[in-house]
């Protein structure tokens, strides 16, 4: 009897045994997957009494941010040679690399002939921290690999291949040693992860999305392959399929304070406002980050201004703009609040804010952001500032479209400012002579200083005008103003050939005008028209 209560009690120590090493295991691929709170969740129970949980467990909390608490941690094995390696990653996390390296060195020189585990630590120490001998890491690896039994090394050829991908030159390494893991195990997610971050890094878009695909495959619960995806598609600025991958990640992940930001800042992006508005505004309620506090009020702010709630995104922006440092405010912050001000129809406010993000813009060509601020001031009306702009854009841009010359005479033109207008026409001739919209307006400019054609000066240009779009031009009206001006001046001078060509062309277009008949009847009369004045 007293032989059977000591075998049950084996089998039930056995299967204890057993199902905190299956706990632990579970824990390490929790933090592998960067789950770390369900792997805090899953290693404390064992962390006292098993050092390789107690380890994990540690690392956790570092990369929570927890530093003091990760230190305790180590500190309870202090012989253990993966503890040893957490105490060398606190001392790099502190910025104290002599110290860090000097742990790394130490605990890998306590390697006997066979043994590969304090090489293991010693290399992870510098290979998933800064301030490392990453070759020196690199070498550890590949001596533990020599010594390793065949269970055991996949941790090593990734670890390696992480390693590699921080020295120069080093990514085709990193890859054999990521594939020699696939190879032999199609199960394994994370390897598979590395694969696709690599082809992602080498612009090979087709295979990082096929290797994430097999991470995916290979462990659905895996989240890192979505976050991948996401941060790839935001990154050349597919920001819906970020937000689409995003969510998937967030079905998969801890939901970390983290991850929660990214989730706000990727709604913006893919302009989903309202919901980047609602989701900040939750963040804020709990927040206490000075540096997540502000980007989460810039994220509100600017949501609200596009999701109709101008007034209270005006409030909002105002206390981003006065919380963050002016050098990290980007110029497109300043051109959306310009844009804000444009919807409450502060046009003056507008352009302090628009100034300051074209003023901010470092790159060699600005057209489109001030093509973007000239149109909004024309669909405003205000015309003058939308041909200040439209200056700006030129004189900036020399080589700009057409278009851009012709809105900037265009609107001086609008603002009654004829002068510039002329200038402005002129200059569009010179640099697309093809275009007959230069010399149409810039006779229209000359026509409104001359408006009582007497000088002619606007004879020529309309003449050039004419000659370009030729007798078929399907815009008659344009061509009844130019004519009308011309008769005009011809009535001026009193040249009669001119005077019935101009009224013939006229009637063409509109049988009954009144202009013409006048012309016509003084004609008739023999009138001639009044000198000018001096």
């Amino acid at each position: 009897m007293k032989r059977i209560v000591t075998m049950l009690a084996f089998v039930a120590s056995a299967f204890v045994a057993g199902a905190q090493d299956a706990a632990v295991k579970n824990g390490i691929k929790l933090y592998n997957y960067k789950k770390y709170k369900s792997a805090e969740a899953a290693l404390a129970p064992n962390a006292d009494k098993d050092p390789l949980a107690n380890y994990y467990l540690g690392l956790a909390e570092l990369e929570m941010g927890n530093l003091d608490q990760a230190a305790a941690r180590f500190a309870k094995f202090p012989e253990d040679p993966a503890n040893i390696s957490g105490t060398a990653r606190i001392a790099f996390e502190k910025k104290d690399a002599a110290t860090g390296n000097k742990i790394s060195k130490d605990l890998a020189a306590k390697a006997k002939k066979k043994d590969w585990i304090q090489l293991k630590y010693a290399a992870d120490a510098i290979a998933y921290t800064e301030g490392g001998d990453y070759n020196q890491a690199a070498a550890w690896y590949k001596d533990a690999l020599t010594k390793a039994p065949d269970a055991e090394k996949a941790p090593l050829h990734i670890g390696l291949g992480d390693v590699m991908r921080k020295v120069p030159g080093g990514g085709g390494e990193a890859m054999t040693n990521y594939e020699m893991v696939t190879d032999k195990d199609k199960t394994n997610s994370l390897a598979f992860t590395r694969i696709g971050d690599l082809w992602y890094d080498a612009r090979n878009y087709q295979s990082a999305l096929d290797n994430y695909a097999r991470a995916k495959d290979a462990d659905n619960t895996n989240p890192l392959p979505y976050k991948s995806l996401a941060n790839a598609y935001s990154r050349s600025g597919k920001y819906k399929l970020a937000l689409q991958n995003l969510e998937e990640y967030l079905s998969h992940s801890d939901n970390s304070t983290q991850d929660q930001l990214e989730y706000a800042r990727t709604l913006y992006q893919a302009q989903s406002y309202c919901d980047a508005a609602k989701q900040a505004k939750k963040l804020l309620g709990g927040q206490n980050t000075p540096a997540n506090v502000t980007e989460l009020t810039g994220i509100l702010g600017f949501s609200q201004a596009n999701c109709g709630d101008s007034v209270e995104a005006a409030n909002t922006i105002r206390r981003y703009l006065g919380m963050q440092d002016p050098k990290k405010i980007t110029p497109g912050a300043y051109i959306e609040f310009g844009k804000l001000f444009m919807k409450l129809d502060q046009l003056d406010s507008a352009g302090v804010y628009y100034q300051k993000g074209v003023s901010g813009d470092t790159s060699s060509n600005k057209s489109d952001v001030l093509r973007e601020v000239a149109e909004a001031f024309k669909s405003k009306k205000d015309y003058c500032k939308s041909a200040e702009w439209y200056d700006i854009l030129v004189k900036g841009n020399p080589a700009t479209q057409p278009l851009d010359y012709f809105w900037r005479g265009y609107m001086y033109y609008y603002c009654n400012d004829l002068n510039k207008s002329v200038k402005a026409f002129e200059e569009f001739e010179a640099k697309y002579a093809d275009q007959p919209s230069a010399y149409y307006w810039h006779a229209r400019a000359l026509a409104a200083i001359d408006s009582d054609a007497v000088t002619g000066t606007a004879v020529p240009v309309f003449t050039k005008w004419l000659d370009l779009v030729g007798p078929t031009y399907d815009k008659k009206n344009d061509m009844k103003i130019a004519y009308s001006y011309l008769l005009l001046n011809a009535y001026k001078t009193d040249n009669k050939d001119n005077m019935k060509l101009y009224i013939d062309k006229i009637r063409a277009i509109e049988p009954t005008n009144d202009l013409a008949k006048q012309i016509e009847d003084a004609m008739k009369a023999g009138k001639k028209a009044p000198a000018k004045k001096s």
